[in-house]
């Protein structure tokens, strides 16, 4: 169910319209409202796996962008959360507000509806809820630049949104697209809030407009996705690859190569000359050495925590299981061998943004996942170590 919008007194009410979305690769509008999708519906078509559905449609990186000297601005959106049995509960989900690029204010509309999840069976269950409003007052007077980041990780309906002064498109400030894929990491893992991602960080940073394709579980190398990429404007592209290959144990290394050849081959389709930076895993010390699948630990669910275990044997004789060891090496040596003939391509390793010495002093709450504070050193690790570097310009 939603609510009857109840505006206010001096607010008026604002169309949203799709100029005021950015980060979103599609927007679906239902009889609830506008939901904003990271994968198009042709893509969300081919494969209907649940995790990815839960993953692209919530919309890391997403966020309203507008211009006007509001002070007073109210969104009502009905939140998608989610609720595990025998854990404690989660934190809503943040709406931060930037004004002219300092985070100025957040606010977590009441209500929505949850999924009740239980890991131990898989089963979930759907507790209907009413939509709420999130309101932001007494921000700075004046003409500004205004982006209220949608949370990253829980679903989001955008039900109305309203302000006490009018509200225009975001001007085009000439900012560079930077588009991103990878992992639950890049998704957001264990941010306090949006503009706590690691993308997020770096593309502020950076000064360069965020599509996140961080998608939890689901960076399979998957060809919709790879084509998602190919046919969205970008004027940087990066491709962070590998952990969730080992931990669903999805694939051997004799597919894995040709695999990562013909996600980087579909993005080159649409993007030919285009900065492209491969990343690799960051440090994970569960599958350094120890090949997928993981699996999760309930022992300590009730106080809260979730941990993960590596589930293969580093024994285990099997010609070509990956860890991630392997995929570092595998993806180093493709990119060196196809930046011969494309001299706009580039390697990262993941261990200059999470290494050792940071696992020393940040070891990884759920062994598989980085902390909020690591999510912000990561951030400012790949704007010094991108944007200085082979996204320079």
């Amino acid at each position: 169910m939603t609510l009857d919008p109840v505006p206010t007194p001096a607010t008026i009410t604002v169309p949203i319209t799709d100029d005021l979305v950015h980060g979103a690769i599609e927007l679906e509008r239902t009889a609830r409202g506008l939901v904003p999708h990271r994968l198009p519906a042709w893509a969300r078509a081919q494969c209907p796996d649940p995790q990815l559905a839960m993953a692209e449609s919530q919309p890391s990186g997403v966020r309203l962008s507008m211009r006007t000297a509001a002070t007073v601005i109210e969104i009502d959106a009905l939140a998608t959360r989610r609720e595990y049995v025998g854990a404690p509960l989660r934190a809503a989900g943040r709406f931060d507000l930037v004004a002219d690029g300092e985070l100025v204010a957040w606010a977590s509309p009441p209500g929505g509806e949850t999924w009740i999840i239980d890991l131990t069976t898989g089963a979930a269950e759907l507790r209907p809820g009413p939509a709420g409003t999130a309101r932001f007052e007494d921000l700075p007077a004046g003409e500004k630049d205004v982006e209220i980041w949608l949370p990253y990780d829980e679903g989001v309906t955008l039900v109305g949104l309203r302000a006490d002064a009018p509200v225009a498109p975001l001007p085009d400030r000439g900012r560079r697209t930077w588009l991103h894929h990878g992992s639950s990491i890049s998704h957001g893992s264990a941010a306090t809030h949006p503009t706590g991602t690691w993308p997020a960080v770096a593309a502020r940073m950076a000064g360069v407009e965020l599509v996140n394709l961080g998608l939890a579980g689901s960076a399979l190398l998957d060809p919709f996705t790879a084509r998602t990429m190919r046919d969205t404007p970008a004027d940087l592209i990066s491709v962070k690859l590998g952990i969730n290959v080992v931990n669903q144990d999805l694939m051997r290394l004799r597919a894995f190569g040709p695999a990562v050849h013909g996600f980087l081959d579909t993005i080159r389709e649409g993007h030919p000359i285009t900065p492209l930076l491969v990343v690799s895993p960051i440090l994970c010390p569960t599958h350094e050495h120890t090949p997928g699948p993981s699996a999760p630990d309930f022992s300590q669910m009730a106080e809260g925590r979730l941990r993960f275990v590596a589930v293969g044997d580093p024994a285990d004789p099997t010609p070509g299981r990956l860890t991630l060891q392997v995929i570092r090496a595998e993806l180093a040596r493709i990119v060196a061998e196809r930046a011969v003939d494309d001299p706009h391509l580039a390697y990262l390793d993941g261990r200059e943004m999470y290494g050792v010495a940071d696992h020393r002093l940040r070891p990884l709450p759920d062994d598989l996942h980085p902390d909020a504070e690591t999510q912000l050193l990561m951030g400012e690790r790949f704007a010094e170590l991108a944007f200085r570097g082979p996204f320079a310009g």
